[in-house]
């Protein structure tokens, strides 16, 4: 995409163009471990009331935490609108263009710019425009 979002393309070489999943533990596993421990404990000697309670203290921060870091992520995205970004693809190939929108989806904020949601994880570079900056 082109500073006007039509599209340009620079070459790059970067060997960290691909990026892993993260592969924490979220909220949804937190409670299956904790169902699953509560379904297999032993009868004869059942889970105190006071692991009970911290455990569900820890879940209880743990998605405090998730809305905090969603909440984070929005806003870092919603600043960018209107700012030129560079970003890799998947071939590990740099792309310019201007951010329109941000979007929600699956829970994650998409940078849009044309018919492209971008991850943020994927923008190397940010710009005040050519046009803006003059």
């Amino acid at each position: 995409m082109d500073v006007y979002g039509v599209g340009s393309k620079t070459t790059t070489n970067s060997a960290d163009a691909t990026r892993k999943k993260n592969d924490d533990l979220g909220k949804n596993d937190f409670l299956k471990l904790l169902t699953v421990q509560l379904r297999y404990q032993d009868p004869m000697n059942p889970m105190e009331d006071k692991e009970f309670i911290a455990q569900m203290a820890q879940f209880s921060s743990l998605e405090q935490m998730q809305n905090m870091n969603s909440s984070m992520a929005m806003s870092q995205a919603s600043g960018l609108i209107g700012m030129q970004v560079n970003w890799l693809d998947g071939n590990a190939e740099e792309w310019t263009g201007i951010v329109q929108s941000v979007r929600l989806i699956e829970g994650q904020p998409k940078l849009i710019i044309g018919d492209m949601a971008l991850d943020l994880s994927q923008v190397v570079s940010v710009q005040v425009p050519k046009s803006a900056a003059e």
